[in-house]
């Protein structure tokens, strides 16, 4: 229980192509892709913040 067999995926990516149909999945995975690009920018944006603060606070210790 919990992994998924290749049935079990095959199932699950022919719903998808029922639900969405041919055209939509590459609108889709763009979106999803775009959105990803936007959280590792906004990570990387907030860890630099991070270790700037702790090479300005260990500067003026």
């Amino acid at each position: 229980m919990g992994s998924l067999g290749t049935t079990e995926i095959i199932i699950i990516v022919l719903a998808i192509l029922v639900l969405f149909g041919g055209r939509k999945i590459p609108e889709f995975m763009r979106g999803i892709g775009k959105g990803i690009r936007e959280f590792n920018d906004a990570k990387n944006n907030v860890k630099r913040e991070i270790e700037e603060g702790m090479k300005d606070k260990e500067s003026q210790s």
